[in-house]
């Protein structure tokens, strides 16, 4: 990763999954999200950007942590 990418995502459940298709709400549970309006902070990484796209409908990105340079 370049030192510009976020290395994580604030995750946020602000839709109710209820009424949405099994596989939805099976996203929403590997994302780790209980209840609406549960946070999460995630590794970015293909998989978890994969998921988010697959429920833009009931989540939002918060924030992201930008690599910080240790010395």
């Amino acid at each position: 990763m370049s030192a510009n990418l976020p290395v994580n995502l604030e995750v946020q459940l602000y839709g109710s999954p209820i009424g949405c298709p099994p596989d939805q709400r099976a996203t929403v549970i590997g994302l780790g999200l209980r209840r609406v309006n549960s946070r999460r902070v995630l590794k970015d990484s293909p998989e978890v950007r994969g998921m988010i796209a697959k429920i833009p409908h009931l989540v939002r990105i918060l924030k992201t942590d930008l690599k910080k340079e240790k010395k």
